[in-house]
């Protein structure tokens, strides 16, 4: 996970909104963001966009709180599936 776009000094109590960069399904990566350059998920898309991230960034909450009033799964993590409306984890099979 890497922190991009941050302005000004940390301070553990600032928020801040995590995207999940989806490429044919899966999480490849997962960046964070100030909650002032994401307002709404579209903010927080177009300003990835800005800093020159290109993909499909989709945002996923790290205490699984709903994003625009929707439910996404889980907190993304690099591996896991995007179905379009949540982030699932893999399935991997049970070796005997």
């Amino acid at each position: 996970m890497v922190c991009v776009g941050f302005h000004g000094k940390f301070d553990a109590g600032v928020t801040m909104a995590h995207f999940a960069k989806i490429e044919n399904g899966i999480v490849r990566e997962v960046i964070v963001i100030s909650n002032d350059d994401a307002l709404t998920e579209a903010a927080g898309k177009q300003f990835i966009a800005n800093i020159g991230l290109a993909g499909e960034w989709v945002q996923t909450s790290y205490n699984n709180n709903p994003v625009e009033g929707q439910d996404r799964g889980k907190y993304a993590g690099i591996g896991d599936i995007w179905d379009g409306s949540q982030f699932v984890s893999p399935v991997s099979e049970v070796v005997e």
